[in-house]
């Protein structure tokens, strides 16, 4: 899930967009700052993302009840929108896009009149509809439910998204004599044909796993059933001692971390004299109902296990990927109560959520029943299908994930641009029906938080009792795992952590290389229990967080010693080259 908008992602505990005024960014951007969070995505994708555009009846009951009890308030929208139509009629209006929204940054909608007057009422509409909701002073969960419906209404309702009004869309058939529209035509029909359907935003073709992308040199020195484990090679004559095994998210394949060349997550640690070993998960099914959370953590400590044999080490370091991490926050409690967490020299959290209080909207768009159908849905299945989450993850961001698209793909006729994270996307997994039941039951118990509220292995898990020195990520304008709520990982862990917020959003503020101008990162000295006390006070450093990484990594990583001159070990030996066997599983 991607996003270039800088808009901090808001603590979800009661947003409440205010009605936008012209040109201060567009009632569909005040519509749409509700998170996201991992726990709906999982029961959405079990139910059908299409279930929650349609707010329960007795929700738009509640909404239709509130505002016949404020019938001046609604007088009063009704008087404001009509006198904006009234000067967008005569051209008198000033009402603008947001300087942001690409969907109307072409000229003809500013220059051409009937273009402008179209645009400008689907903004006023939009604010009406916004400030309706607001007067209604509904409660939490009825508000978050009608705010949902009402931005994908907005969004789908747009001029931009018509063929005769789209001005890229009139230009296509001019420029191809019309040709745009069979094009357009025949790939809408493939992309409604197979799941997800949603408009395609990379072509199946674009890259290629093991030659594009997933290239940095290495070894599968470990194949289980549930995992493998890559050793990177070197590139430098001395490494540190103890290595970095990676816990990368189960919701899609491992090279995420390992992108194109300069875009390598692993490709930088490598560089930067870091011993590496990633776990690249396998593409389950059916057979595989049963693994759950218990599977996964063993999982790691087998990894773990096979990282010290072969280097040696007493000791390795930890980092999880977003559910990854979740995962290798447990396993660190089960190490903490079972007296093994000495052999864990400093851990890593990126874009990972442990406190789920606020984290998503869950509470408000789900009941319990709601969970019972999904978890049911996919016991009944053995596996959480991956093109139902690639098309959650694209109804979360509607106008950047499907109506861009829409646009470019169907009205423009033209194949999408080719780009490495939205190829990484496309490439889904399954989850197995146990470890999708036991997230759901985590998030939604946010077991957690409560010592003894969840178990890993047997153990009771208790993160206080976790004193590693932690280094946690997040990104500003993650929609998915909320900064903030990442953030209160800082107070849940016993040891000292690190918090660094990154630009951009969910897996962009991950990908992230060297280099960019436009990346900062915010530090500050202390974590405070407020997550804007900690804001207030931190400041901005340019560039990548990954060479901070390093960095902090560095001083607790060991000694440098010099760098091994083959891959495995006696016990462990090669079993293949880089990327393995397992991402290639569909």
């Amino acid at each position: 899930m991607t996003t270039t908008a800088e808009r901090p992602a808001h603590d979800t505990a009661r947003p409440r967009p205010r009605p936008a005024a012209a040109g201060d960014g567009t009632a569909e951007e005040q519509a749409g700052e509700a998170v996201m969070g991992l726990d709906m995505v999982l029961v959405d994708a079990a139910r059908g993302p299409l279930r929650r555009m349609v707010p329960p009846v007795r929700t738009l009951a509640a909404l239709g009840t509130s505002l016949a009890r404020h019938p001046d308030a609604v007088g009063g929208r009704l008087k404001e929108l009509a006198e904006d139509v009234g000067r967008i009629a005569v051209g008198r209006s000033d009402i603008a896009p947001s300087p942001k929204d690409r969907r109307f940054a072409d000229p003809a909608w500013s220059g051409n009149p009937l273009l402008k007057r179209t645009m400008q009422a689907h903004i006023a509409a939009a604010r009406a509809a916004v400030g309706l909701v607001d007067d209604a002073d509904l409660d939490w969960q009825d508000d978050e439910r009608i705010r949902f419906a009402l931005t994908n209404l907005v969004d789908a309702l747009a001029p931009s998204n018509v063929p005769f009004l789209n001005p890229l869309a009139l230009k296509a058939v001019i420029d191809t004599g019309g040709r745009n529209a069979v094009s357009g035509l025949r790939r809408l029909v493939s992309d409604v044909l197979s799941p997800p359907r949603v408009p395609s935003m990379v072509e199946p073709d674009a890259f290629t796993v093991g030659e594009d992308l997933a290239v940095t040199p290495g070894a599968v020195v470990l194949r289980t059933d549930v995992f493998e484990l890559i050793q990177y090679r070197p590139t430098t004559e001395t490494v540190r001692s103890v290595p970095l095994v990676v816990v990368p998210p189960t919701i899609n394949k491992f090279y995420i971390t390992d992108l194109a060349p300069g875009r390598s997550i692993v490709e930088h640690y490598v560089a930067a004299g870091q011993q590496v070993f990633m776990i690249s998960w396998r593409n389950p099914d059916e057979r595989h109902a049963d693994w759950g959370l218990d599977t996964y953590g063993q999982a790691v400590l087998d990894a773990m296990e096979a990282a010290e044999r072969i280097t040696g080490s007493e000791r390795v370091a930890l980092q999880g990927f977003c559910s990854g991490g979740i995962i290798t926050a447990m396993v660190l409690a089960h190490l903490a109560g079972t007296g093994g967490l000495g052999q864990v020299a400093a851990a890593s959290f990126a874009v990972t959520v442990l406190d789920w209080a606020r984290a998503g909207t869950v509470s408000a768009l789900m009941d319990r029943e709601a969970v019972q159908e999904a978890t049911e849905k996919s016991r009944k299945k053995g596996y959480l299908d991956g093109a139902m989450l690639a098309e959650v993850f694209a109804w979360l961001r509607p106008n950047d994930l499907v109506w861009n698209y829409w646009v470019n793909n169907y009205l423009q006729g033209k194949p999408p641009a080719a780009f490495d994270i939205l190829f990484w996307n496309a490439d889904t997994t399954r989850m197995t029906a146990g470890l999708h039941r036991d997230f759901i039951e985590v998030a939604i118990g946010n077991s957690l938080t409560e010592p003894g509220g969840a178990t890993m292995l047997g153990t009771p898990v208790d993160l206080s009792a976790v004193d590693v020195d932690a280094y946690v990520t997040a990104g500003i304008a993650d929609h998915i795992c909320p900064w903030q709520a990442c953030y209160r990982t800082t107070r849940m862990l016993g040891g000292d952590t690190r918090f660094v917020l990154s630009t951009n959003g969910h897996i962009a503020s991950l990908v992230n290389p060297p280099g960019n101008p436009k990346s900062t990162f915010h530090v500050a000295p202390e974590t405070p229990e407020d997550p804007e006390k900690w804001l207030a006070s931190a400041h901005k450093e340019k560039g990548s967080w990954w060479p901070d990484f390093m960095e902090w990594l560095g001083e607790r990583a060991g000694e440098e010693v010099p760098a091994p001159q083959t891959l495995g070990s006696a016990e462990l030996p090669v079993l293949g080259d880089a990327p393995g066997t397992y991402v290639f599983d569909k």
